[in-house]
């Protein structure tokens, strides 16, 4: 019998075991989102970073050995356009749906640490109904990039600090139909909302570490927050923390909060909602970060084959 998560309309069955027959060595994967026929991408850090799979997790194809240095990011377009942000290259890669490279974006030489320019450690993109490339740089700066569609810079902002408009690591990014840009501050504890030229609108709290976010249209925004666990010693065991998948409205509310009181590899439980994306039919894939955290966290290696890619389908 399946896991059941959530509550009222927001209630989902995990669906053990997706992607994994198909992909047993699947290994870390970094991010995840859908392309408009609704098929998976993975971003791995491995061979073979990019995976492609079905709804039913049945594995389609799988490409981009050579292209990167250390796999992070991952947005898909609405015509299926591959944004790929790799951190160790500090750049964006774009791909068309079979691999071939489109153009890149930055790179290969990291900018000065907290120097503002383009990129130190970048970590992921989202595109406005303009077409314009909003782009979160990461973990060796405080700030966000807009590019036009051509890949020319137009705007930065942000800087290093806890107050509306600076960052504690810009780790993702999201952007809806009236292009307002939500950026997942993690450090911080927070996500912060913004205007389409960086003007600050709002920002949302009671979240752990913030840090994969995707966003569904019904109606009005609903927002998916991946939450990852407690990183000190002293608050490393401690209970309702995450880590989890939050479900928010367009006002920041909570909806539902998925997940155990506490990180593990059973059903219902996740170790590190790195990267979350939403299909069509409203199902949930969350991209984990299990092997590396096992490896901090834990004595020895995780168990074979665990699982580094969550399901959940929406009742």
């Amino acid at each position: 019998m399946s896991v059941i998560l959530g509550e009222r309309e927001h209630r989902y069955a995990v669906v053990e075991g997706w992607g994994m027959d198909a992909a047993p060595d699947l290994p870390d994967v970094t991010a995840v989102d859908v392309d408009s026929a609704d098929n998976v991408y993975l971003f791995c850090r491995g061979d073979r970073p990019i995976r492609v799979f079905s709804r039913d997790g049945r594995l389609l194809r799988s490409f981009g050995d050579g292209l990167f240095v250390r796999p992070h990011g991952l947005h898909i377009a609405a015509d299926d356009t591959l944004y790929c942000i790799d951190e160790g290259s500090h750049s964006v890669v774009l791909l068309t749906p079979d691999g071939e490279l489109v153009s890149r974006i930055g790179g290969p030489e990291p900018a000065p640490f907290m120097s503002g320019k383009p990129f130190n450690r970048c970590t992921n993109a989202a595109i406005s109904s303009k077409g314009d490339i909003y782009v979160t740089d990461g973990y060796g700066n405080a700030r966000v990039h807009r590019y036009s569609r051509e890949g020319e810079l137009l705007m930065s902002w942000g800087e290093p600090g806890v107050m509306p408009g600076q960052f504690n690591v810009t780790h993702d990014i999201c952007c809806d139909r009236q292009d307002r840009i939500y950026i997942a501050d993690r450090e911080n504890h927070r996500i912060q909302v913004f205007d389409a030229e960086g003007t600050f609108l709002d920002q949302w709290h009671n979240l752990h570490r913030p840090c994969g976010l995707a966003v569904a249209d019904l109606g009005e925004p609903v927002f998916y927050v991946g939450e990852l666990g407690p990183a000190m010693a002293s608050n490393q065991n401690t209970p309702n923390l995450g880590p989890a998948i939050s479900i928010l409205d367009h006002k920041g509310r909570h909806l539902a909060r998925l997940g155990a009181p506490k990180a593990g590899i059973e059903a219902g439980a996740f170790m590190s909602p790195h990267g979350v994306a939403v299909d069509s039919h409203g199902d949930i894939y969350a991209a984990e970060l299990t092997r590396t955290v096992w490896a901090r966290s834990y004595d020895g290696s995780p168990p074979a084959n665990v699982r580094t890619i969550v399901k959940l389908k929406l009742l």
